[in-house]
């Protein structure tokens, strides 16, 4: 027995240790997305934020992810997979410890910045490690667990922040990422062969590319989060926000025309089955990362369903995707590529359609069908695109193709976030005045409404004049809410077609050579 035999599992087998780690950082990171959105009420309360200012714990973690993912190619150069990856799970441990510690806004927002930072940089180097250490016989299942990650985690994330705030409290969704880092330096070390950092990457970095990408995809990502907040450009925050932008984009340009080695290849984009692989995961990252908002949002706001009724509900999304990886993984061996990915865009779209009968008594269950069709479209679209990603890229370029993929479904998600934000404000106030028209005070309909009401009011010993008032308010009140609703099914509507109408896309995709081929090189 050779000494390379006795230094540690045999190559398949230490491969899926590899991989094994690599998607426990990915769920990890994944999950904090969203872990605090249940809970942000009460870490605002204790942490002294106003509710604009506890924005920024969602805000600060995006952010802080969208820059790192495209360095991640770069920084694996220069560190080497297994240093990279070690540094990364060990400083999103230490930055976890410090939000659950934080009793500042800004203690919070920089371990928040600290954890997207670390967790961004583990979410493409999954895809890597499956597409370079994994034979064409292990990818699928690997690529399955992955896209079940991908979707699952986000969902799941707003049940385990709301269970672990009202059973024990909210420090809870820091600390027990502890344990879950622990068991992943474990399994890197055992997965990943030890590799001398490369420090002459720093010599050849782009200098250029870098900082501009940091201020083209943090600006961005931030005018996206808080521009219909902060009211768009009347605001001197997005318009500084739009020029650093706007230089950051120049720059990274200019980069990669006089740079030997850009710090994220975008001539990638030039393959056209890449760029069509870009362009469907934009728009189905916009599609899922809106779901996971307006979903819950109109629960919470028109059901009146907490966080764990509201997590329960959105579980179906990822109940959908385990059912069908198995199913998936047959078909991605015998059925071509475009088919299976139109079919998911088809499907993602016709549940999005499913939701245009939504009411003011609309609940949980009337979301179970649609959230079935979308998590299954959205496993039809997800797996076979990461296969897709790097299918026909050079083995160097790999780690890029996967960063920029990556990129996509976040970039995609705050732009989803928001346009829906937009269309929300918009089409609700369009509604509300469309509803006060037609319920006027002075309209015989609105008249009979308003003396119901305060009849009912003043049987319970009301004063008159009190009653109408009340009356009145409560109208008001319920054409709100008819008008919050309507505007859902407006952005359920726009969105449903946008995914059908992107299906056109997949004929551009290329198909990888052989059956069951997960990944060409």
């Amino acid at each position: 027995m050779t000494a390379s035999e006795t230094a540690g599992p045999p190559p398949s087998s230490r491969a899926w240790f590899a991989v094994a780690g690599a998607i426990f950082g990915t769920f990890m990171a994944l999950l904090d997305v969203s872990v605090t959105n249940a809970s942000l009420p009460q870490i605002q309360g204790e942490i002294g934020a106003t509710g604009t200012e506890g924005t920024w714990i969602g805000t600060g973690y995006l952010v802080a992810e969208i820059v790192i993912i495209p360095l991640t190619a770069w920084l694996t150069r220069m560190l080497g997979l297994r240093n990279f990856l070690l540094t990364a799970a060990i400083l999103f441990t230490i930055f976890s410890t410090l939000c659950g510690l934080a009793n500042s806004l800004p203690q919070m927002i920089v371990g928040r910045v600290g954890q997207g930072l670390a967790g961004g940089a583990m979410i493409p180097s999954s895809l890597t490690i499956i597409a370079t250490r994994l034979t064409d016989k292990q990818r699928p299942l690997g690529l399955a667990i992955y896209a079940s990650v991908a979707v699952f985690a986000p969902v799941i994330g707003p049940v385990v922040g709301g269970w672990l705030t009202e059973n024990l409290n909210w420090h809870w969704l820091f600390f027990m990422n502890l344990p879950i880092a622990v068991v992943l330096v474990i399994l890197l070390l055992v997965g990943i062969e030890k590799a001398r950092p490369n420090w002459l990457e720093l010599e050849k970095a782009d200098w250029l590319g870098i900082p501009g990408l940091a201020l083209f995809l943090g600006g961005l990502t931030i005018i996206l989060e808080e521009g219909q907040r902060e009211n768009w450009f009347d605001s001197p925050l997005i318009t500084w926000l739009s020029l650093f932008c706007a230089i950051g984009f120049i720059l990274v340009m200019i980069a990669q025309f006089t740079s030997p080695h850009p710090v994220v290849k975008l001539k990638l984009l030039l393959k056209v089955s890449f760029a069509a692989v870009f362009g469907i995961m934009l728009l189905a990252g916009a599609g899922a990362f809106t779901l996971l908002y307006v979903v819950p949002v109109f629960l919470g706001t028109i059901a009146g369903y907490n966080a764990e009724q509201t997590g329960q509900v959105a579980m179906f999304t990822g109940l959908a995707t385990f059912i069908m990886m198995p199913l998936l993984m047959v078909l991605m061996a015998r059925v071509d590529i475009r088919l299976i990915v139109g079919t998911g865009l088809l499907l993602f779209g016709i549940g999005c359609l499913s939701n245009l009968d939504l009411t003011v008594m609309s609940v949980g269950h009337d979301f179970t069908l649609a959230l079935l069709i979308n998590g299954a479209g959205q496993s039809l679209v997800g797996l076979p695109l990461s296969q897709a990603a790097t299918t026909g890229l050079n083995e160097q370029d790999i780690p890029d193709g996967t960063a920029l993929f990556s990129m996509a479904r976040n970039l995609g998600g705050s732009l989803g976030l928001a346009l829906t934000g937009i269309l929300i404000d918009r089409r609700s106030a369009f509604h509300v005045e469309q509803l006060g028209q037609a319920t006027t005070a002075n309209g015989i309909a609105g008249q009979e409404r308003i003396a119901r009401i305060a009849g009912g009011m003043m049987n319970g010993g009301a004063d008159p004049h009190v009653a109408t008032m009340r009356a009145l308010r409560t109208i008001a009140g319920e054409v709100q809410r008819q008008a919050l609703v309507m505007s859902y099914v407006d952005g359920f509507w726009i969105m449903g077609f946008a995914l059908i109408f992107a299906i056109p896309l997949v004929f551009f995709l290329k198909r990888p050579t052989g059956a069951g081929t997960a990944m060409a090189h």
